[in-house]
């Protein structure tokens, strides 16, 4: 379920303040596949939460280095809930 442009407008990283923008499907896919085999590199290295369900969305900080998963439709915007992105993964 795509997040609706008057809301996305909105919707800012917690720790940095930045905008946020869909992750392209791409990126998607390779976050995806990193968390399906248990590699995904989350923010803190302890989160507060288990990525057991498959990625249904991320929004990805403007600097191209968090992002934030979407679960059921709505952006988990939690700092502990960040998926730390390397740079040639934007």
């Amino acid at each position: 379920m795509p997040i609706a442009p008057e809301i996305l407008e909105l919707l800012r990283c917690p720790r940095s303040g930045q905008r946020l923008a869909p992750a392209s499907p791409e990126l998607l896919g390779r976050l995806e596949t990193a968390r399906r085999a248990g590699t995904l590199a989350l923010h803190p290295a302890q989160p507060q939460w288990t990525p057991d369900e498959p990625l249904e969305a991320v929004l990805v900080r403007e600097d191209g280095l968090m992002g934030y998963p979407v679960q059921g439709g709505i952006p988990i915007l939690l700092p502990d809930h960040g998926i730390e992105l390397k740079p040639e993964e934007e």
